[in-house]
């Protein structure tokens, strides 16, 4: 028993010890060792002044501050071992809370502004050291001074230097959105930092949060110049919160609008037609100018910015100008107003010269152009139209860019004035002589002239001799021997040709010209080449359902009839036959007047001549049906390639 008893004392000490030896972690440990030393010298402090109050009170000797820090045992304390009185222990609480500050606590703090420097603030907490502040933080507050109350955050409780460290960016952020919530729900003013530009508005700083202004809520006005703002404050509503992106939006013209609709309803109850009011050009479009009349926008539509015809409102007005302007019409509710500039002076017509009339010649610049012709500002206010058959004598009608364009100063003669329409009508080509009063003399019948190509159609082609003076080539007068479907197949707009005058006529204006006429015709001499009989060889052209085209030498077309075969015997030769494949026959027939030469083939013909030497016998005594009849156009004007000119049914 006395083993037992004796063994039992060594394991209640190796409990005790383990107890009191209790492995700590080092971030428990550093902490606590801080704590320990800020509470030391607080204690100090504290248990001193305690100390002197209870002298009196209490004759019992007390432990000096010394002695009691001397014999506390710190290990017994934190295991709760060793008590302590409860009257002492919340004396000593009240006085920590009322004069110390726990730099732990992640709460928001006040402080107070002891000093500024040109980069920090230094301020007190109520800490065992003071703080300090980057002057970056406040630089939506350029008043900041000595002895302001701000919120603050311990950042760092002790930097390399010692030094405590605390923010009020992260104080205001923490607060910041009770206060936003509060500020939208009660509709309160606030004030911001405008930070930067973004794209379609501004960055602003709200209680630490970074908020948006939108371009169209800066003011009431547009606002072209967003630069001016950076960097200032502005008083704000808080428009729109939105929880989810953490995302707000704030208005500074919502502030200015309700004192503006206050203002816009006194002078729209005010306005009336008539009325003269100043004016600031608001916005600039392409139909008109938004002018602003204190709140109230009105248009001005850009027939009505000036008696002189204008292409766009930026040539005679900018924005933020000042201008009068006479109110011409508005609806019921006065929400849309009709403005006029030009209505504030006399219409240039009524200026007019009176002796201004017909036969008078003006000069002018031309500010319109259309198809039809060219508008000439005769005087300012004042436009002339010169139409497009009054810029030239040439009877073919061109557009009237062709003779001027914008901004030209032109002559022109006064044709007629109608002051009740407004309208003057002018021409230019009076002030020429008419090439046509001398068109016989100068174009006799027979010669041959140059001229340039200048339009070609279906029929023919149009060739310019000179300024007003136009002559037609007929397709059929453009090649002896080739049959011409267009005209582009022979010659090309621009291209300068030499032609003969065929006919010509003064009263109809017109010029008849020939561009085949200015060589020999070939004729002649090609009927002694196809002479009849002869067998000659070309190459097909088109197949058609009643006979071959073939292309024999210099451009002369061959055709090869079938005869009088049944269509389906005829069919079935025709598929014989392809474009491009050489095949010969005996002329039987020479037609220059058709540029055509006729030709025999046997095997396609059921009527058979005895001899080659009787083809012409046989042509003269043949009878043909009219049905059956081979036709060769004429000049056709309009033939395309799918014509059968070479038969009729």
């Amino acid at each position: 028993m006395p083993e037992e008893k004796k063994d039992s004392k060594p394991k209640k000490a190796v409990k005790k010890t383990a107890k009191a030896e209790k492995v700590k972690s080092p971030a428990k440990s550093t902490k606590k060792s801080k704590i320990k030393k800020e509470v030391v010298e607080v204690v100090e402090t504290l248990a001193n002044e305690v100390i002197d109050n209870q002298i009196e009170e209490s004759p019992v000797n007390e432990p000096t501050a010394e002695e009691f820090l001397k014999d506390f045992d710190w290990n017994l304390f934190e295991e709760g071992i060793e008590t302590i009185k409860d009257d002492k222990l919340s004396e000593f609480e009240k006085l920590v809370e009322e004069n110390f500050v726990d730099t732990y606590n992640e709460s928001v703090i006040e402080g107070t502004i002891i000093s500024l420097t040109e980069r920090e603030a230094i301020i007190d907490i109520n800490a065992k050291s003071e703080g300090v502040i980057s002057l970056n933080e406040f630089r939506y507050n350029p008043d900041l001074k000595v002895g302001d109350k701000v919120e603050v955050l311990v950042d760092i409780q002790e930097d390399k230097t010692g030094q405590l460290v605390l923010s009020h960016r992260k104080a205001r952020t923490i607060k910041a959105w009770d206060r936003v919530n509060d500020a939208h729900d009660q509709s309160t003013v606030v004030t911001g930092f405008v930070k930067c530009r973004t794209k379609g508005g501004m960055i602003v700083d709200v209680f630490g949060l970074e908020a948006f202004l939108p371009g169209s809520q800066i003011d009431v006005k547009p606002i072209r110049d967003y630069d001016q703002y950076v960097n200032k404050n502005m008083e704000f509503k808080v428009v729109k919160i939105n929880h989810e992106f953490k995302n707000v939006v704030v208005s500074h013209k919502a502030l200015i609008e309700a004192d503006i609709e206050l203002q816009k309803k006194e002078i729209i109850g005010q306005l009336e037609k008539g009325q003269v009011l100043e004016g600031t050009v608001k916005n600039i479009t392409t139909y008109g100018v938004f002018i602003d009349l204190g709140g109230v926008d009105g248009l001005i539509h850009i027939t009505d910015l000036s008696w002189n015809r204008i292409n766009h409102p930026s040539e005679i007005l900018e924005l933020d100008q000042k201008l009068n302007v006479v109110i011409l019409d508005f609806d019921d509710d006065k929400s849309r107003i009709q403005l006029g500039v030009k209505q504030l002076s006399a219409h240039p017509w009524e200026s007019l010269d009176e002796k201004l009339k017909e036969g008078d010649k003006v000069k002018g610049k031309v500010s319109v152009l259309a198809d039809y012709g060219a508008f000439v500002e005769v005087v300012d206010g004042v436009e002339g139209l010169v139409h497009v058959s009054e810029m030239s004598w040439s009877t073919h009608l061109r557009s009237a860019q062709d003779f001027v364009k914008v901004g030209d100063e032109v002559e022109a003669v006064v044709l007629a004035i109608n002051a009740e329409e407004r309208k003057i009508s002018l021409g230019a080509k009076q002030l020429q002589a008419d090439p046509w009063d001398q068109i016989e003399e100068k174009y006799m019948v027979g010669t041959i002239v140059k001229g340039k190509v200048i339009n070609l159609t279906q029929f023919g082609a149009f060739v310019e001799l000179e300024e007003g003076i136009d002559g037609l080539i007929h397709v059929s007068d453009l090649s002896w021997t080739k049959v011409v479907r267009h005209p582009k197949e022979i010659i090309e707009k621009g291209q300068t040709v030499e032609v003969r005058v065929l006919e010509v006529s003064r009263e109809s204006r017109r010029i008849a010209l020939g561009l085949k006429q200015v060589e020999e015709d070939p004729w002649p001499e090609l009927v002694k080449q196809f002479e009849t009989g002869k067998e000659i060889e070309g190459e097909v052209v088109r197949v058609l359902d009643k006979g071959i085209i073939l292309m024999l030498d210099q451009d002369v077309e061959g055709i090869i009839p079938f005869g009088r075969q049944p269509k389906r015997q005829r069919k079935a030769l025709s598929s014989k036959y392809k474009a491009g494949q050489k095949m010969s026959g005996v002329v039987m027939e020479v037609k220059p007047d058709d540029k055509k030469v006729v030709l025999y083939v046997e095997e396609l013909s059921s009527d058979k001549p005895g001899k080659v030497d009787e083809v012409q016998e046989y042509l003269e005594s043949q009878d043909e049906p009219e049905g059956e009849k081979i036709e060769i156009p004429t000049g056709a004007t309009e033939e395309t390639e799918g014509d059968t000119e070479a038969v009729e049914e």
